[in-house]
């Protein structure tokens, strides 16, 4: 039986120079360089530096998290994965949870069912999770620079140069070397661009506007979202009095940096959904606009990317956040088993990144961008055709499981070579084991297989798992067969 995310799919790197996990004793500053202190970057960063790996992260913002940030969702998957690093439970209790999801007035998602020790909707601010995944980074040894940003980067068969200076055109210019280099900076990447990669879509929503505000009235649903055609919004709680708004105006299209107001966004409200909650005390409020991109290639030689710098997409369905954590937790364990040599092909291990994640960025623009087209629906055919899919993913089983799951990051699973067992590249859900529960085991960050108790399954694909391996063993004596689960929670290896 063959294995996935061991050894990889054979993919083209394109511009690869040198072969990667080489130890040629060159100077380095730092093993890998992350550039960029949002989500992605952070939790990647605390993984690499808990494998016993040094790493530097690079943020041109001078100081650590705020209030100012977009993304409140935090869904089932990317909870489950924060769960594998000690940080979910702490986060959950900073939120609220749903376990319906409204996307527009005739779409209500069951979040309830999902197969998952989160079976909901977490609504967190981001900086929430930025300040966790920040203080565990801290914690496991990653060296800040913040005020600092990225100009230039070249790389060669032994590493990374990168030329850092201060934001703007004053400040020295200083050079770190690192073996590899992520970049985990966001949609307007300076990676990204440095490497020469373009980033081919277009705008799908303009003019939008976000909030964070108190409300005199809230909604019966914990979360009201609808679309008119003309007009769309959403509300949200954070759970502490706060509700993040966000609306948009078809007869209102104006540049980003106009600046927005509370009656602005009280009016879509209005018009969206029927009422504004008696809107009030904004503590922020924004206006941006929503394309759809994704790069062709996830890595280049020793430079890789991760999150918004490799994919963007319309804030329908609240994955932009989650897929960026998702990324980093699919690379982190691979990088840090190429740079500590466990390993006997780092190049395809390194590969298999691009590979199992660039689909599930295609997914996400494509399920995301559907969303947001159907609550734009403005013409009868449109909107009849919107009230079909509803009732279609309403009133089907295997379609709402199949939704929610994708929606949620559930579903997602990797592709297996020919041969292979049919549970391998699928997720794991959090098993109960002699030892304890499956997401507990895997903060060690290694491989974990799980058996039943005095077997000893034999096989290459459990020899050469990188960084050695965890046994446990069914809670429940009558099961048989054998799973091998890779550090992030997905199924390497099948027997029985």
């Amino acid at each position: 039986m063959t294995s996935t995310g061991m050894t990889g799919t054979d993919t083209t790197s394109t511009g690869t120079t040198g072969e990667p996990g080489d130890r040629t004793g060159a100077h380095t500053d730092t093993d890998v360089a992350v550039v960029g202190a949002g989500p992605t970057g952070l939790l990647l960063a605390g993984d690499l530096a808990s494998a016993g790996l040094r790493v530097t992260l690079v943020e041109r913002r001078p100081h650590a998290t705020g209030n100012l940030t977009r993304a409140f969702g935090v869904h089932a998957r990317t909870l489950e994965l924060l769960d594998a690093r000690g940080l979910a439970d702490e986060l959950v209790g900073t939120g609220t949870t749903l376990t319906r999801l409204r996307l527009f007035s005739s779409l209500v998602l069951d979040l309830s069912r999902l197969r998952s020790r989160f079976p909901y909707l977490l609504v967190t601010p981001q900086y929430e999770v930025e300040r966790l995944l920040e203080r565990r980074a801290r914690a496991a040894g990653v060296e800040f620079r913040r005020g600092t940003a990225l100009r230039a980067l070249r790389q060669d068969a032994e590493g990374v140069t990168a030329e850092l200076a201060p934001p703007g055109d004053g400040g020295a210019v200083t050079r770190l070397r690192a073996r590899y280099l992520v970049g985990a900076d966001g949609v307007r990447s300076t990676v990204r661009d440095q490497l020469g990669l373009p980033f081919p879509g277009r705008s799908v929503v303009r003019s939008l506007v976000l909030a964070d505000v108190r409300l005199a009235d809230p909604p019966e649903d914990v979360l009201a979202a609808n679309g008119t055609g003309d007009a769309f919004a959403f509300v949200a709680p954070f759970g502490d009095g706060w509700y993040r708004v966000m609306g948009w105006d078809r007869r209102h299209q104006v540049p980003d940096d106009v600046p927005a107001d509370l009656d602005e966004i009280r009016g879509i409200a209005r018009r969206a959904l029927g009422s504004d909650f008696g809107m009030r005390d904004a503590r922020w409020i924004s206006r941006f606009h929503s394309d759809e991109r994704q790069v062709p290639a996830y890595r280049v030689g020793r430079v890789l990317l991760a999150g918004d710098a490799a994919h963007v997409h319309s804030p329908a369905g609240g994955q932009g956040m989650n897929t960026g954590l998702q990324d980093a937790a699919n690379l982190s364990w691979k990088l840090a088993a190429v740079l500590r040599g466990d390993t006997d092909d780092p190049q395809a291990l390194l590969d298999s990144y691009h590979a199992e994640r660039h689909p599930v960025g295609t997914a996400v623009v494509r399920g995301s961008g559907t969303i947001i087209r159907l609550a734009m629906a403005r013409t009868p055919l449109r909107r009849a055709a919107r009230t079909a899919v509803a009732r279609l993913v309403t009133t089907v089983r295997p379609v709402s499981a199949a939704v929610t799951g994708m929606l949620s990051g559930i579903a997602v699973s990797y592709p297996a070579g020919r041969g292979a067992h049919r549970l391998a590249g699928r997720r794991v859900p959090d098993l109960l084991l002699a030892e304890g529960r499956l997401y507990e085991l895997l903060r060690a960050g290694s491989f974990v297989l799980v058996a039943p108790r005095d077997t000893h399954p034999a096989a290459p694909e459990i020899a050469a798992a990188p960084g050695g391996v965890v046994r446990a063993v069914w809670a429940n004596p009558s099961r048989r067969g054998a799973l091998l689960v890779r550090p992030d929670g997905y199924i390497a290896w099948a027997r029985g």
